[in-house]
C-alpha cells in the first residue's frame, strides 16, 4: 500500500480539482491520499471543503494557521506521523498524474531504494485546458536537480525524522531529504524514462513582498546555506531539539483573541533590539499581541546629528524588522501558535509564548 501526500494554501481550485480528478482516476486505486491545508483563508476553505466532497478517498487535515509563514515540511510531516503504509509519496497539488501513475508506483517500489520523478511543465494556455494525459503539450522537462515528486520507504523517512522543518518558505526542503538518506547510506534514485506528472502553471504572487503574511526577502539563500551545511555536517537526522510534525491545536490558535500582554513599539533600532533579543524570548506562558509602527518622518534635529556625525537614533526599515522577526520565529518559536502580518507602515504579530 502506498500513502500519497498533497499540501495546500489557497490554491487555484480549478488546479486542485485537475489534480484530484486525476488521482480520482487511477488505473490502480490501492493508495490513501492526504491532502493537508496549512492555513488557506476562510472564505477559500468553504469552497475547497465542497469541492472535496467529491473525493469521498481523500484524508483531509485542515491547520489553521493562516497567518503564519509557508511551512511544507511541516505539513508533509503531519500526513507521515499519520501514515500507516509501507510507503509514502509526497507530491504537489499542481500536478495532474498519468492515469496509470499509481500502478507505476507499485511496479517501482523498494524497501532500500527512494525514487524521484521527472515532470512535464505546462505553459500558463496549455494548463488552463482540459484534455487526456497524453494529449497535453509540455514545453520542457525537469531535470534530476528537481527533488520533489518522490517515492519513500515510510520506515526510512520517518527514521530521519521526516522533512526538516526548519525550512519555511520555498526552497530546498526536498534535497535536504535526499542528502540526509544518502548520508544514511540509501540509494536514491532518478525515474526518467516516462513523464508520470504534469506540473500546471500558476502565478507566484505568495513567493513576494506582496504576500502580507510575511515575505523573507533573504530565505531562499538561508534554505540554501543551510542545505550546504546538511551536506557538509553529513546530517542525517532533523529536528533534534522541536517536536516534529506536529497538528496545529484550534483552542490554541483561538486563543490569540484574548492576548494578556501588549507591546507596541516604533521602528527605532535599538528598541526592536531589546524585544528580539530580549524582552520576547523571556515572555513565557503569555498570549502576545506586538505592533510595530513606522515612525513618522525623523526630526530635524536627528538628521543633523547623522550628518555630523554625532550620536543619532537609527531606524529600521520595515522590511528588516520583518525579516529579523520571522528568523527569530523560525530559529526559536515555529510550533507556537502565531499570526503576523505586515503592511507598508505596521507589523503585527499575535503569539502564544
Amino acid at each position: 500500500m502506498i500513502s500519497i501526500v498533497l499540501t495546500n494554501r489557497n490554491r487555484d481550485l480549478n488546479i486542485v480539482k485537475k489534480c484530484l480528478d486525476s488521482l480520482k482516476n487511477q488505473s490502480n486505486d490501492w493508495f490513501d491520499l492526504f491532502f493537508v491545508d496549512y492555513g488557506s483563508d476562510k472564505n477559500y476553505l468553504v469552497s475547497l471543503e465542497e469541492l472535496l466532497h467529491s473525493y469521498p478517498k481523500i484524508n483531509f487535515i485542515g491547520c489553521c494557521v493562516s497567518g503564519q509563514l509557508w511551512n511544507k515540511c511541516r505539513a508533509i510531516n503531519i500526513a507521515l506521523k499519520e501514515c500507516k503504509t509501507d510507503f509514502f509519496f509526497v507530491g504537489d497539488i499542481d500536478m495532474i498524474y498519468h492515469p496509470d501513475f499509481v500502478k507505476r508506483l507499485h511496479e517501482l517500489k523498494n524497501e532500500k531504494v527512494v525514487k524521484y520523478f521527472q515532470v512535464g511543465f505546462l505553459d500558463k494556455q496549455e494548463s488552463e485546458k482540459s484534455r487526456l494525459f497524453k494529449e497535453y503539450k509540455i514545453s520542457f522537462n525537469s531535470t534530476d536537480n528537481a527533488t520533489g515528486m518522490t517515492l519513500y520507504p515510510t520506515e526510512l523517512l520517518k527514521q530521519i525524522n521526516g522533512f526538516d522543518e526548519f525550512y519555511h518558505g520555498w526552497g530546498s526542503e526536498d534535497t535536504d531529504v535526499h542528502v540526509r538518506l544518502k548520508n544514511l547510506g540509501i540509494s536514491v534514485e532518478y525515474y526518467d524514462k516516462e513523464i508520470l506528472m504534469l506540473h500546471q502553471w500558476h502565478a507566484k504572487v505568495y513567493r513576494s513582498v506582496q504576500n502580507i503574511a510575511g515575505f523573507h526577502t533573504s530565505l531562499e539563500k538561508i534554505n540554501a546555506r543551510y542545505l550546504l551545511q546538511t551536506q557538509e555536517f553529513e546530517k542525517t537526522r532533523a529536528n533534534l531539539n522541536f517536536e516534529w510534525g506536529v497538528i496545529p491545536n484550534h483552542d490554541d490558535y483561538m486563543s490569540l483573541d484574548n492576548p494578556n500582554v501588549f507591546i507596541s513599539i516604533t521602528n527605532e533600532r535599538a528598541t526592536v533590539d531589546a524585544l528580539l533579543r530580549g524582552t520576547l524570548v523571556d515572555l513565557k506562558n503569555s498570549i502576545v499581541e506586538i505592533e510595530i509602527n513606522k515612525a513618522q518622518e525623523e526630526k530635524t534635529k536627528n538628521l543633523i546629528k547623522k550628518a555630523i556625525g554625532k550620536k543619532y537614533i537609527e531606524y529600521y526599515e520595515l522590511q528588516m524588522i520583518n525579516d529579523l522577526l520571522l528568523e527569530l520565529i523560525i530559529s526559536s518559536f515555529r510550533n507556537a501558535p502565531y499570526q503576523y502580518s505586515i503592511s507598508q507602515n505596521k507589523i503585527r504579530l499575535r503569539i502564544k509564548l
